[in-house]
């Protein structure tokens, strides 16, 4: 499959400082992609050249197989933005801003009505369209400034911290929006500092620093080259010898460190495993216990969350 989004070798100074540098970057028709970073790390500056607000000093983008340097103006019909502050027309109800920009995009006056009540209701915002939009909570803001990037129907949804500045049920709604968005079929690239919205929505996460891409793929895939060493918990009927199941852990292939954990059951035995094994080696770690008539009652990885790898990704360094 063609990605729709190609990012290739794209670089751009500002005087001395290079904000983003040689960077490559493909997303998928249809996921939902993270940009993740400290401040400065060069996520807008690459997402403003995405979008063709500015030009690249070296490199290419295309979108849907168009350039962003030969053909700019398809690039902004496939292309839906949202900055991370945008401003509103405060004096328009909710109804005219949406109806304005319709027209900016030369969409008839006579399907407006029916796009627009569309909009309302994937978005939730139609119990306010007579309301002047200066009057809009922050959460309420977001949601019309996603119904303004969708008025055209474009391919891709970019999104530069559309989380940021709301209050946490105002989050989870955008997210769940954001989702049913990509249901859709729509592509949705998004930087945030929320690391717990990037592992809830995306499909894969990209990590930049000092301009660089340091780490793209799958949380999974992130855990596993970024986080070698995977930790198992395993709990035991206490009738279990537990020399033996740790004498017979410890001699497993991909076992490096076995401990005993404190257990709020009385009747279960608790320990935690050190594993440097892949999942097919895990399995066979399950499936040797048991045969040894070892009684598990619990087998379990310890997910790493997007934090730690983030950290593990990352030196804290801006430049």
């Amino acid at each position: 499959m063609t990605p729709i989004v190609e990012i290739q070798n794209l670089t751009k100074k500002f005087k001395r400082r290079t904000a983003v540098d040689n960077v490559n970057l493909d997303i998928e028709q249809g996921e939902i992609f993270g940009l993740v970073g400290p401040n400065g790390a060069g996520k807008t500056t690459t997402i403003r050249m995405l979008v063709t607000l500015l030009e690249p000093d070296d490199g290419e983008i295309t979108v849907g197989g168009h350039s962003v340097h030969d053909d700019p103006q398809e690039v902004r019909r496939l292309v839906g933005f949202m900055p991370d502050s945008f401003g509103v027309y405060g004096d328009m109800t909710v109804q005219e801003y949406l109806d304005f920009f319709a027209a900016c995009y030369a969409i008839p006056s006579a399907q407006r009505g029916g796009l627009i009540r569309d909009l309302f209701d994937l978005v939730d915002i139609g119990h306010r369209r007579d309301d002047m939009v200066d009057t809009l909570s922050t959460g309420l803001k977001q949601r019309l400034g996603i119904a303004r990037v969708l008025i055209h129907d474009p391919s891709v949804l970019v999104l530069d911290e559309p989380a940021s500045g709301l209050d946490p049920r105002a989050r989870i709604e955008i997210r769940e929006l954001l989702m049913e968005i990509a249901r859709l079929g729509k592509t949705i690239l998004f930087s945030s500092h929320i690391l717990a919205d990037v592992a809830e929505l995306c499909s894969r996460v990209g990590i930049m620093e000092m301009g660089k891409v340091v780490a793209v793929g799958t949380l999974d895939q992130l855990n596993q080259s970024l986080v070698p060493h995977r930790l198992l918990h395993i709990k035991l009927l206490d009738t279990a010898p537990l020399a033996e199941a740790q004498a017979a852990l410890v001699h497993m292939p991909g076992v490096t460190a076995v401990r005993v954990q404190e257990n709020g059951r009385a009747d279960w035995l608790a320990l935690e495993v050190e594993f440097n094994g892949d999942d097919a080696a895990m399995q066979a770690l399950l499936t040797s216990l048991i045969q040894r008539g070892l009684p598990v009652v619990h087998f379990s990885e310890d997910m790493k969350n997007l934090e730690e790898v983030f950290m593990r990704a990352t030196k804290g360094i801006v430049s």
